[in-house]
């Protein structure tokens, strides 16, 4: 099953996916239409901070199984097993924040949302764009990332293209430094 991978090295802090998410998540599905609509969509992915001032893209992971759904008191959050996706029924949603406390990676966030009643503040997180795959189409944030901090891919996939990096580039510093093939830096006729 394909999923969002972040990729943090390569976010440059553009807030692309940002703008892309809120749109995705518009009732028009427009950049200068969506401005005018109230409430105003909101983003489900953020641009954080890290150590050094560098942006990341932080969604939520779909956690299995998700802290966010064991705190959820009136039972607003559930998995969809087909998808592997947590999503959270807006008309079931009381505004508690227990979801925010539980998750750990901080990107659950209240605001008035089209899904619900007018006025009512609800729970809001990353929902894969399910209805953009049912169209056949990747996540907005992925669509809009162009320095390819955000793939769609399998993660079996990208875990394999990860690993055959670093054992090329490993294999790159041992042929390099002057160490033979077996690793043994000193030549066979001194053994």
């Amino acid at each position: 099953m394909k999923q969002v991978l972040v990729h943090p090295e390569r976010c440059l802090g553009c807030m692309q996916c940002k703008i892309a998410c809120a749109i995705a998540h518009s009732r028009s599905k427009s950049l200068f239409a969506a401005t005018l609509e109230k409430p105003l969509p909101r983003p489900r992915v953020h641009i954080g901070t890290g150590l050094y001032g560098e942006g990341f893209p932080n969604r939520c992971r779909h956690c299995d199984p998700a802290p966010c759904m064991s705190a959820c008191l009136p039972g607003a959050i559930f998995h969809d097993l087909a998808t592997g996706t947590v999503l959270i029924n807006a008309d079931r949603c009381i505004n508690c924040a227990s979801c925010a406390m539980a998750c750990p990676f901080g990107v659950i966030r209240y605001h008035e949302d089209a899904s619900a009643l007018p006025g009512k503040a609800v729970a809001l997180k990353c929902d894969n764009c399910l209805e953009r795959q049912a169209k056949g189409m990747i996540p907005a944030c992925v669509e809009s990332c162009k320095s390819g901090a955000l793939t769609f891919e399998e993660f079996s996939d990208a875990m394999k293209r990860k690993t055959d990096q670093v054992a090329e580039s490993v294999s790159r510093e041992v042929r390099g430094s002057g160490f033979g093939v077996r690793g043994y830096s000193a030549p066979a006729s001194n053994l």
